[in-house]
């Protein structure tokens, strides 16, 4: 089962970490990333969109 992990920061400075583990989800999420985001994710590292960071995780 796949993990996607969005940390970003909020209005107060904070950071904050969603762990999204619902396939339909990490598909529609997905669909944010160009092709070489999505192999980027796929291999297991980190990508930069705008301030946020993600990265996909395999169980």
């Amino acid at each position: 089962m796949a993990v996607l992990i969005r940390k970003f920061k909020l209005p107060t400075g904070m950071m904050k970490e969603e762990r999204i583990d619902d396939a339909d989800r990490i598909e529609r999420y997905m669909q944010f990333f160009d092709r070489e985001g999505k192999a980027k994710l796929e291999a297991g590292q980190k990508v930069f969109i705008d301030k946020d960071e993600w990265q996909l995780l395999e169980d």
